[in-house]
C-alpha cells in the first residue's frame, strides 16, 4: 500500500512519469488491437520481422537529424515488399523469406550504429525502449499514430474481417486481399514507431502478440477480442510502469512480463480453453460417468 501511495504521488508530481503512463497506455491499446489481426491471420513472424526491420531506418534518421518516424516507416514497408517479392519470385517460402530479410535489415542497423558511435544513437534505448524518457512530442506522435491506425481499422473493419476469416469470399466480393495485407504491414510499421520509446524494437512484438493471444483464449468473437486485447495491453502498461518505478528495473521488460503473466493466467484458467479448466471438466465428466455406471 505504501508503494502504491508513493507511486501515485510521484505520478501527480513528475511530468516524465505522466508521459510514461500515457505512452504505455496508448501503445497497449494500439498494439492490442492490431495484434488481434496479426494473430488471426497467422502473421506473428511477420510482425516480428517488421518490428526488427525498422532499425536501419531509425538509425539513418537519427544520423541525418530527421524524424525517426519517416525512416522507420520507409524501411518497414520496404522490408514487407521485399519479403513478398522474394517469396513470390523464387522457390523460397514466405517464412524463410521473412527470416532472411528481417535478419539482414536488423544486422544492417546494428552495423550502422557501430560505425556511427559518435552520433549519439543509443542502441540500448532503440532495442529495449526507455518509456521514462518519452517527451511531449513523442507522446503526440503516438496519439496521432494511434488515431490513424484505430480509425483505419474501424473504417475498413469489414474488409479486414472477411480477408482474415475467408480470403476467397473477400476476393469474390471484390476486395484486394494483397492490398489489405500490405496495408496491415504499413500499420505494423506505424505501431512499431509508436512503441519505439516505450518498449523498444525487440519487445514490441511481445506487445503485439501477447495481449491478443490472451484475449483469443477468452472469446470467440472478434469485437470482444479487440476490446479485451486493448484492455490487457493497458493493464500491462500501467502495472509494468508501476513495478519499473518502484523496483528500478527496465520498463519495457516489466510491461512485457506483466502481459506474459496475464497470458499464463488465461492459459490456465480460461473458461473454455484453460488447461486447468479443461482438466477439471474431464475429471468431472469421468466422475459422473463412473457414478452413472454404478
Amino acid at each position: 500500500m505504501d508503494n502504491l501511495s508513493f507511486f501515485l504521488s510521484a505520478v501527480g508530481q513528475y511530468t516524465y512519469l505522466q508521459h510514461a503512463l500515457l505512452a504505455g497506455i496508448l501503445v497497449g491499446i494500439i498494439c492490442g488491437v492490431v495484434g488481434c489481426f496479426i494473430i488471426l491471420r497467422g502473421m506473428a513472424l511477420m510482425g516480428d520481422a517488421i518490428s526488427h526491420a525498422v532499425l536501419p531506418g531509425v538509425v539513418v534518421a537519427y544520423m541525418l537529424g530527421a524524424s525517426y518516424f519517416i525512416g522507420a516507416v520507409i524501411t518497414g514497408v520496404l522490408t514487407a515488399l521485399a519479403i513478398g517479392y522474394v517469396s513470390q519470385n523464387s522457390r523460397i517460402k514466405e517464412d524463410s523469406s521473412i527470416g532472411i530479410m528481417f535478419t539482414a535489415a536488423f544486422a544492417l542497423g546494428v552495423v550502422l550504429i557501430t560505425l556511427n558511435r559518435g552520433t549519439g544513437v543509443d542502441l540500448w534505448h532503440i532495442l529495449f525502449g526507455n518509456v521514462l524518457a518519452v517527451s511531449r512530442a513523442d507522446l503526440w506522435l503516438t496519439v496521432i499514430i494511434g488515431l490513424v491506425v484505430i480509425s483505419g481499422i474501424i473504417l475498413f473493419y469489414r474488409p479486414l474481417l472477411l480477408s482474415t476469416f475467408d480470403p476467397t469470399m473477400a476476393k469474390a466480393i471484390g476486395y484486394s486481399t494483397k492490398l489489405i495485407h500490405y496495408a496491415l504491414m504499413f500499420a505494423l510499421a506505424l505501431v512499431t514507431v509508436a512503441s519505439l520509446k516505450s518498449v523498444g524494437i525487440i519487445l514490441v512484438v511481445a506487445m503485439l502478440i501477447t495481449p491478443g493471444a490472451t484475449a483469443y483464449l477468452l472469446t470467440d468473437r472478434l469485437p470482444v477480442m479487440l476490446v479485451l486485447s486493448a484492455v490487457f495491453g493497458v493493464i500491462s502498461a500501467i502495472v509494468g510502469v508501476y513495478y519499473s518505478f518502484i523496483y528500478d528495473v527496465a520498463t519495457g521488460a516489466s510491461i512485457v512480463l506483466v502481459a506474459s503473466v496475464l497470458f499464463g493466467m488465461a492459459f490456465l484458467l480460461s473458461p473454455k480453453q484453460g488447461l486447468i479448466t479443461r482438466g477439471y471438466k474431464r475429471w468431472k465428466t469421468k466422475k459422473q460417468t463412473a457414478v452413472s455406471e454404478l
